[in-house]
């Protein structure tokens, strides 16, 4: 519940920019969506999306509502732009690399935009062939500085669904219709631990980590 603009104290539904004042935290400024009071009845809270940080002052939030905000972190109260996500809520937050916007809300592909100027692309720049279904995926990218990029992606399973293997994605950062790898392709060498919803590849020393139950998962190169 929003009642902040009442003289409430609450602001549900809503991104915050927070900052000290002695030792206390304020709030500085703040983005609420203008339907927020039907968002709130319906549950469809901004909160189950993360919000990603962009180059200059910019700040990208997606929720359950199905759209995907641009907001300038120095004039929060309203959006910049934003983009309809076809009903397709988010339970994930986007990626940032060499000019790209990855994304892939629930029940959809991966999704390219590009964001340059301040502004992201009104058409994905590109889509990954493959559908993912709830919640969607967070990405991680690998790259070599600004060549060679690689998006990371763990497919999970809806909120009721039984329990399934992870699997590890990896698409063409340049063209994300292009899947690279998954760890399904060899289900007998690569299969990954039984999947835990949410979780986000680690890249790291030229490996990728999947966190699993009971279990991390490390995947490199063969040799």
């Amino acid at each position: 519940m929003f009642d902040v603009t009442s003289g409430g104290l609450d602001y549900g539904d809503s991104l915050l920019k927070l900052g000290l004042e002695g030792h206390d935290l304020q709030v500085r400024d703040y983005f609420t969506p203008a339907d927020e009071k039907r968002l709130d009845s319906a549950d469809l809270d901004l909160g189950s999306g993360g919000p990603m940080l962009l180059p200059g002052h910019f700040v990208l939030i997606a929720g359950k509502s199905g759209k995907l905000y641009l907001l300038d972190r120095n004039r929060m109260r309203t959006s910049l732009q934003f983009y309809n996500l076809g009903g397709r809520g988010s339970y994930s937050a986007p990626a940032f690399w060499n000019g790209h916007v990855y994304f892939l809300p629930s029940e959809s592909r991966l999704w390219d935009f590009i964001f340059s100027n301040g502004h992201l692309t009104d058409r994905p720049n590109g889509n990954g062939a493959r559908k993912f279904g709830n919640p969607g995926a967070t990405p991680a990218i690998s790259a070599n500085g600004n060549t060679n990029g690689i998006v990371w992606l763990i497919e999970t399973k809806a909120w009721n669904g039984g329990d399934k293997p992870s699997i590890l994605h990896a698409f063409d950062a340049s063209n994300v219709a292009r899947e690279l790898y998954n760890s399904e392709e060899n289900s007998a060498r690569d299969r990954a631990g039984l999947t835990l919803r949410f979780t986000i590849p680690t890249v790291a020393n030229g490996r990728v980590y999947v966190g699993a139950k009971k279990e991390v998962d490390a995947y490199g190169p063969l040799h």
